[in-house]
């Protein structure tokens, strides 16, 4: 082998290694440019973000709305249909007023019963006791 084909392939080789390290750089230069997009898109939203938490914390607190509290009235069919019967009748009642109103035999089970529902109510708000034993819906 002469030295001049000595070179030659030296320079092949150089040349070869050349090109791989062009394909290499190539390659890495595309991932930089796809990495240093995602790193815009993600840069984007952070501002965005940031915006955002600026302009809500910037915004007066809304009033909360005025929402008259309701009283949770007991689930039982009786307690609606005592409510019915004392607004229908636009004044204050008594137990046995509401098992008459109710059509309920005037009995003291019955009497009894209506008025520990009574009771139950004005425990909870939902009615007024303005004298002992007389029942109505507030402001009535």
């Amino acid at each position: 082998m002469s030295e001049n084909s000595q070179v030659t392939v030296i320079l092949e080789h150089i040349k070869a290694r050349e090109r791989e390290l062009a394909d290499q750089a190539g390659q890495v230069r595309a991932r930089i440019e796809e990495l240093a997009r995602q790193l815009g898109e993600i840069d984007t939203e952070s501002e965005n973000l940031r915006i955002t938490r600026k302009t809500l914390l910037a915004l007066p607190l809304p009033s909360p709305a005025a929402e008259p509290e309701r009283p949770d009235i007991p689930d039982h069919p009786a307690y609606h249909q005592i409510l019915t019967a004392l607004t229908d009748s636009g004044r204050p009642m008594r137990a046995r007023d509401l098992c008459q109103a109710l059509d309920l035999p005037i009995l003291p089970k019955n009497t009894e019963g209506i008025r520990s529902k009574l009771k139950r109510l004005v425990s909870r708000g939902i009615l007024i006791e303005p004298e002992p034993g007389l029942f109505a819906r507030p402001g009535v």
